[in-house]
């Protein structure tokens, strides 16, 4: 299994959300392939934020060599499952992958925990630490969600 997850800049939601799965894919023994992009380039190269940092090392997940890259049109290719974090986020991908876009491959990742509702993962860039504590927390049940599905079909 291929996952991206794909936020606005790479540094807050989707590497969070790249640690914690790769974490439980180890984990549960899958051999998966576990990425993250932005729509945007404004953070292309560097480091997660320090909170997504600081809030993944309390729960045991390491994500400070990661490095943010911008979403492209060739992920339709490479990954089976896009993951964005937020409506706003897959109409971005839409627009960057054009005639690639594959409405199969995406969806909003809080749909995992409650199919259809559209929800998003709240973007915490401007807010305080408490907020990547409440991102931690969605992301923690929803990719619970994505291992139990396709990792581990049946046990949920």
């Amino acid at each position: 299994m291929r996952i991206l997850m794909v936020c606005l800049g790479n540094i807050c939601r989707s590497p969070l959300a790249e640690g914690v799965l790769q974490q439980k894919a180890r984990e549960a023994g899958l051999d998966w392939e576990i990425d993250s992009a932005g729509t945007n380039g404004y953070h292309v190269g560097e480091a997660p934020h320090h909170l997504s940092q600081k809030v993944a090392r309390q729960h045991g997940i390491d994500i400070s060599a990661q490095r943010a890259r911008k979403f492209t049109a060739a992920d339709f290719q490479r990954f089976d499952k896009i993951y964005a974090m937020a409506p706003d986020v897959v109409d971005e991908i839409k627009r960057i992958a054009g005639k690639s876009y594959d409405p199969q491959k995406v969806d909003l990742l809080l749909n995992e925990v409650h199919p259809g509702r559209n929800e998003e993962v709240p973007d915490p860039y401007y807010g305080s630490e408490s907020g990547y504590h409440e991102v931690y927390q969605l992301l923690d049940t929803a990719t619970d969600r994505i291992i139990h599905k396709y990792g581990i079909p049946n046990k949920i």
